[in-house]
């Protein structure tokens, strides 16, 4: 279900010209606040990269034809997008950073000794997203 709205969204969004001003803008600056994520997400390693830029390549197709393109079009970004629109995959790279990211985010709550509902909860969740990642397939060789 998620995968196929994202998909279907990352194409031009011919509903845009009905959104109000207020929803575009909106969606231009979640767009933004994403890309600027997954651009910190190459550099830090406990900051996924490909969830992001999805994001932003959604909002940036809600709100902005010439920055959707530009992200598509991108030689980092992208491929990310690409193999996510063509295959529903996810690079064995990306995958190997989001899962060593949630043990740390999650090893780190434990080892300061935060709540045991707060430590449970990132269990649950974050389990359910590396679950989803994992199960995820390789795009194509090329």
């Amino acid at each position: 279900m998620f995968s196929h709205a994202c998909v279907h969204s990352l194409h031009a969004a011919p509903h845009r010209a009905m959104l109000t001003r207020a929803a575009r803008f909106t969606w231009l600056i979640v767009g933004f606040v994403a890309l600027a994520l997954g651009a910190l997400g190459i550099v830090l390693p406990l900051v996924p990269t490909t969830p992001f830029v999805l994001v932003a390549a959604f909002a940036f197709a809600q709100s902005s034809e010439k920055l959707h393109q530009w992200l598509l079009d991108h030689n980092v970004f992208g491929p990310l997008i690409d193999n996510w629109r063509q295959h529903g995959a996810i690079s064995r790279r990306a995958k190997v950073i989001s899962v060593v990211s949630m043990v740390a985010v999650l090893a780190i709550s434990v080892a300061m000794a935060l709540p045991m509902v707060v430590i449970v909860t990132q269990l649950v969740v974050l389990g359910a997203a590396a679950l989803f990642i994992l199960t995820r397939p390789l795009p194509p060789d090329r």
